[in-house]
């Protein structure tokens, strides 16, 4: 009974919204021929004279006095919306019309459509590419020749997948090439260089470029693959800034002269910025962490617009290293913008900062009998906010899971992203004291408020569900990737399968 009950509302609902797509003319039509012919009966024309009479009658003090009625209801709505933002990291119109008017408006059901769908949902499910989710380049990612190589020979194993380094080829293209490249030799090496799949035939490709010319690219191929240790690396990359400093200054001056120098400007400067970039993250690596620092803050200072590099997550590992929490707020309030993408990096550095302030004197006791504080509370948000975004993340850091070698590439709100972020801040963590046990007796109770995640988020949007597909390409393992299967009758998050990275 009550299922014929649903049916015949969704079926009502359904012609209504039929009605209202395709036969608004109609009603239109409609509205206005029951006016005419009750035009008598309701006196429209006296009513109407009555009104014009009325409005004659208005003050200019009236208008004034409107107007600013009006300015002040926006500026309210204004400052509501801006807590709104600010507190929750979403729009509350924007929340109501998708959660609220959607449906009524006739925005699909979830419910509905997957049991509609439930014959056809294992292929559906199979169906969806891994194009569907959006995939980042990693901005801590390791050196190919002096890390990912170095484990190689030592285990034998393969810490990159194709398809990862594949992303990587293609990265390099989009970054390192212009189609002008054919009327210079050596850059017209090494864009058939980055399309090589051979490491071998990559690095001898390189060389020869270099026989001809000082190619700022053909030295960033070999400090990348074929430099063994990080001083390797940094030595080539600075041969690489000096080659890549002059053709950025060259072609800086033509760039005006047409779209292919303003192309070939464009390349120049992904050249030298990631040249930059590698060169601090090798000061980094080597314990220089006050010059890395210096560094990252000057190529941001130079190029404020060149964000698809993330160069500021770089900086907040370097500040980190350094307890420089103070940097490391300023940075978070420039970069933790609502209209700035987020990242595991972002949310849990955020949560880091409000535990720090809390956790040294934390106790779930004390905490159970006297309640939160302000401040406790502050940063149990922030850790709810933190592992909503990526609920990953917790399990790394609380050494539940074992780490391996990130990706080069990520995917946010993943299980690659969420080894990428504990790889390098596990040691951040731990250096705070309390942080890990107040996120141990914390993180869980975010799938109380959101228990079910993977249709309706709380802070964020609902927790995609092409992750698993994404990161069984990313991530090297021969079972499934792990997957949090979250389970709305338990309110937890539980892993689908015990996963052997190597």
């Amino acid at each position: 009974m009550a299922e014929a009950g649903a049916g015949f509302l969704e079926q009502l609902k359904s012609c209504i919204v039929w009605s209202w797509t395709y036969l608004w003319t109609v009603w239109f039509f409609l509205v206005l021929f029951l006016v005419y012919i009750l035009r008598v009966p309701l006196r429209i024309n006296d009513n109407l004279s009555t009104v014009s009479m009325f409005l004659n009658t208005l003050t200019p003090k009236f208008y004034v006095a409107l107007t600013g009625t009006s300015s002040l209801i926006s500026g309210l709505i204004l400052i509501f919306e801006w807590w709104y933002f600010r507190k929750y990291g979403t729009s509350f119109i924007e929340q109501v019309s998708v959660s609220h008017l959607r449906p009524l408006l006739g925005g699909v059901d979830n419910n509905s459509s997957n049991n509609s769908n439930s014959s056809n949902g294992d292929s559906d499910s199979n169906r969806q590419s891994v194009s569907e989710c959006k995939v980042w380049r990693n901005p801590l990612n390791l050196f190919r020749g002096a890390e990912y190589n170095r484990y190689t020979w030592v285990t034998g194993r393969e810490p990159l997948t194709y398809y990862d380094m594949n992303l990587s080829a293609q990265d390099h293209q989009t970054f390192f090439t212009c189609d002008s490249d054919h009327l210079r030799p050596a850059d017209a090496i090494m864009q058939k260089a980055w399309r090589e799949r051979n490491p071998q035939a990559r690095i001898s490709a390189a060389h020869e470029a270099l026989e001809i010319n000082e190619c700022a690219t053909a030295y960033i191929l070999l400090a990348e693959e074929e430099a063994t240790t990080i001083a390797e690396a940094e030595k080539l990359f600075k041969q690489a800034l000096k080659a890549g400093d002059g053709c950025y200054r060259r072609s800086q001056q033509l760039q005006h002269h047409g779209s292919q120098y303003e192309a070939q400007h464009r390349r120049d400067t992904n050249v030298l910025v990631y040249i930059k970039r590698r060169l601090a993250m090798c000061a980094r690596r080597l314990g220089r962490t006050r010059e890395a620092v210096k560094m990252m803050r000057d190529l941001m200072k130079e190029f404020p617009l060149l964000s698809m590099f993330n160069i500021h997550e770089n900086l907040l590992e370097a500040l980190l290293e350094l307890q420089a929490y103070a940097d490391v707020q300023a940075v978070l309030a420039k970069y933790d913008d609502i209209s700035l993408p987020k990242s595991a990096t972002i949310c849990y550095t955020a949560a880091l900062l409000k535990a720090r302030a809390v956790s040294d004197k934390f106790s779930p006791e004390a905490a159970s009998r006297r309640g939160l504080s302000t401040a406790e509370m502050n940063a149990v948000e922030a850790i709810h906010r933190a592992v909503e975004f990526n609920p990953h993340v917790p399990k790394y850091l609380l050494e539940m899971k074992s780490l391996i070698l990130p990706p080069e590439h990520i995917l946010k709100r993943g299980d690659s992203e969420a080894i990428a972020y504990a790889f390098f801040h596990l040691a951040h963590w731990k250096r705070v004291e309390g942080a890990l046990n107040l996120l141990h007796c914390t993180w869980e109770g975010t799938f109380r408020m959101i228990p079910y995640p993977l249709e309706k988020g709380h802070l964020f949007y609902p927790y995609p569900i092409c992750t698993e597909t994404a990161d069984r390409e990313l991530l090297p393992c021969k079972c499934l990737p792990l997957y949090p299967a979250f389970h709305p009758g338990r309110g937890a998050l539980h892993d689908r399968c015990g996963c052997c990275f190597y």
